[in-house]
């Protein structure tokens, strides 16, 4: 048995009340209370540790990361700077050790930080001729792709746009290099595969790079193959992180046909939704808006998917024990699955199906008319607060007015949504403290108690540790094993130098755990206690 004594020990499901102690046999929480109830329980085989006041908490989820994404980020250029003479730079430097004729890879690009926006694209063609260069936006839904590239993957005048998707072009007509949405996929056949030996390498060793952070659960939103590894390594018992893993729409009819339901699995992997997309994202304003885009007034974005078509693709996977999650960015693709979510729900009142966690993953903008419907369909609101961090500016100028409901944590709180929290990792850091710090201030992480954006939408730290830890466990149906520090979970935790409660809101973004615990097993400790 382990004890840890003399702790600050926050359970998540009654912030009010601090425990002292906890006892730990068998990777599971045996005990928590009083110092003197809880060594009670020691015998001469007890290890005791004394945490010298330190604060506890449960184990934090991301609800929503892309896990094979990420590890794969380790190894590319960072392209995420506030002028394109840097992303040039650091391309230039990686193709200058690379041998010519292989790709470089990078990603994080963002136009609305180049003062030339789109137009500084063309800088990048300048950085080799002998090596084809992909690299992907921040936001995940554009790309950038050199002529060498290009040319390998056959775009040309003639190649015409995919369906939801489109080629820039010059004004001759020539491929100008950005590949929009599900452009992008014209070059999937061409970019180098990672081995399979790579990506389980670089997962075991991205699941290490969150437990730092305090990380012990994530939603993980890529595809097969990272849920192929994902397996092999739990078989390999080297998985210590727990996933709810996603399936993608393509895998929905293999899924069902194979008998995978929502909620199947292990004590670290298990199966979570069929992910959609709705619509695209706000960068390069393919976020479907009711209304055009500021800056744009031809342009409303892209709607991916109709109501219709939603409707069509939730009964199929809810007759057959799958739940949904969608993607759903600007405010007609939010109403649009909001419509498609009331009829689902009849549905399965109907055919007497259980009333599945459906999600909406982002909700990032609601017209006012919709800020109930989630609550009212139980619709699951799983959002990003660090998203609003680097968005408010670009959501104030192509959105105006309408991002007052931008990120509406507290409009939805109030109209009883439940509320889960992730970082979209890695468009964003995966670090929580980063994203409870937004949800908390709403405003930039590198200004010193700046000015809030839309303070309305502020919300309390208890409800933002809910939804990092005892929200995300119901979801997923795992609120029995995780989400708080209670006797008969698993004893998934955290560390951290200081009470939460007690700082400055401003100094949430600096902090860090000094220990992480999956199972009753350090995962990683800044020092050993």
């Amino acid at each position: 048995m382990l004890i840890l004594q003399n702790a600050r020990i926050i359970e998540s499901e009654n912030h009010s009340g601090m425990s002292e102690a906890l006892a730990i046999r068998a990777g599971k929480v045996v005990a928590v209370g009083r110092n003197a109830d809880v060594l009670s329980l020691a015998d001469r085989n007890s290890e005791i540790l004394d945490m010298h006041g330190k604060t506890i908490l449960p184990g934090l989820t991301d609800s929503h990361i892309h896990l094979q994404h990420l590890g794969r980020s380790l190894s590319m250029v960072n392209c995420e700077t506030d002028k394109i003479q840097d992303c040039y730079d650091r391309l230039k430097d990686r193709a200058n050790g690379t041998t010519p004729g292989d790709w470089i890879l990078g990603y994080g690009w963002n136009q609305n930080q180049w003062s030339g926006g789109f137009n500084d694209i063309a800088l990048l063609h300048q950085v080799s001729e002998e090596h084809p260069i992909f690299i992907t936006a921040k936001s995940l839904h554009a790309a950038w792709a050199n002529k060498r590239a290009l040319e390998m993957a056959g775009v040309t005048r003639e190649t015409t746009n995919p369906q939801d998707g489109f080629i820039g072009r010059n004004a001759e007509g020539y491929p100008n290099g950005l590949l929009f949405e599900n452009a992008m996929g014209l070059m999937n056949d061409f970019i180098p595969a990672q081995s399979g030996q790579t990506l389980s390498d670089n997962l075991h060793a991205t699941q290490s790079e969150l437990w730092k952070t305090g990380i012990t659960a994530v939603h993980d939103f890529d595809g097969a193959e990272c849920f192929a590894t994902l397996q092999q390594l739990d078989r390999q018992n080297k998985l210590m992180l727990r996933i709810v893993k996603s399936l993608p729409l393509q895998n929905l009819e293999a899924a069902v046909q194979t008998g995978l339901q929502t909620g199947f699995g292990s004590d670290f992997l298990r199966i979570g939704s069929i992910k959609l997309f709705a619509d695209g994202a706000l960068g390069p304003q393919t976020a479907a808006m009711l209304e055009p885009y500021e800056t744009n007034p031809d342009n409303s974005g892209i709607l991916m998917l109709s109501r219709e078509e939603i409707i069509q693709y939730g009964k199929f996977a809810t007759k057959n024990g799958l739940s949904l999650a969608i993607h759903a960015i600007g405010d007609r693709a939010n109403r649009e699955v909001l419509d498609a979510y009331s009829e689902i729900r009849q549905y399965e009142q109907e055919n007497h199906l259980p009333g599945l966690h459906h999600r909406i993953e982002h909700v990032q903008v609601l017209a006012e008319h919709d800020l109930n419907r989630l609550a009212e369909n139980n619709i699951i609101a799983s959002m990003q607060p660090i998203h609003l961090v680097s968005d408010m500016d670009t959501a104030d100028r192509f959105w105006g007015r309408r991002s007052r409901y931008a990120y509406a944590f507290n409009s939805l709180l109030h109209n009883g949504t439940k509320l889960i929290f992730g970082s979209d990792s890695p468009v964003e850091s995966f670090n929580p403290f980063f994203g409870m710090f937004a949800a908390l201030t709403r405003s930039k992480l590198d200004h010193l108690k700046s000015s809030s954006w839309y303070p309305e939408e502020k919300i309390s730290l208890e409800n933002i540790l809910d939804a990092y830890t005892i929200n995300p466990a119901i979801v997923s149906d795992w609120d029995d094993k995780i989400g708080s520090i209670s006797a008969g979970k698993f004893a998934d935790l955290i560390v951290l130098p200081v009470n939460p409660f007690e700082i400055d809101p401003f100094e949430l973004k600096d902090l860090y755990p000094v220990a992480t615990m999956v199972a009753g097993q350090w995962v990683w400790q800044e020092d050993e206690f």
